[in-house]
């Protein structure tokens, strides 16, 4: 079975890197002591600490897969190429709601660095697949939890 393509900005790879460095080289240190410490306690078959140590470390273990993963399937976009003529990953949009004529700016990203709270959404989003391809001006539907919301996009740069 064929991985993942993982789409990334420049900046999001750099995130990536850095996150996976920090794991590898502080958080599994730093885990190991508590291991040892912990078993420095005597009995670990009742030992929270132990337990709960082991547990971060099985995280960090599967998070360094995921990252070495992505970054190993990684298409890093450059946002030289990106079109300001239609929406595509790279893309800064600016959306008006045909309902409450709201405006709100997103920007177009792959998955793995998606972040709803500055405002990064995703390529696979609801909202990224119904505006992804389409020019300014083009109103589109978004089907949502609630219902439908249709927005305008009002301006693509980059």
């Amino acid at each position: 079975m064929s991985e993942k393509e993982v789409l990334l900005t420049q900046e999001g790879l750099k995130k990536l890197e850095e996150e996976l460095e920090h794991l590898k080289s502080v958080k599994r240190r730093e885990v190991a002591e508590r291991i040892k410490v912990a078993i420095g306690y005597g009995d670990i078959s009742e030992n929270s600490e132990y337990e709960d140590a082991k547990n971060e470390q099985a995280f960090i273990e599967g998070r360094v897969i995921t990252l070495e993963k992505m970054l190993r399937n990684a298409r890093i976009v450059n946002l030289d190429e990106v079109d300001i003529n239609t929406v595509s990953v790279g893309s800064i949009v600016t959306l008006k709601d045909l309902e409450f004529g709201d405006l709100v700016e997103y920007t177009i990203v792959g998955t793995a660095e998606s972040d709803p709270f500055l405002n990064k959404i995703s390529n696979e989003s609801p909202v990224g697949k119904a505006i992804l391809g389409k020019q300014k001006g083009a109103k589109v539907d978004v089907t949502v939890p609630a219902g439908v919301i249709q927005y305008e996009i009002m301006d693509i740069k980059k």
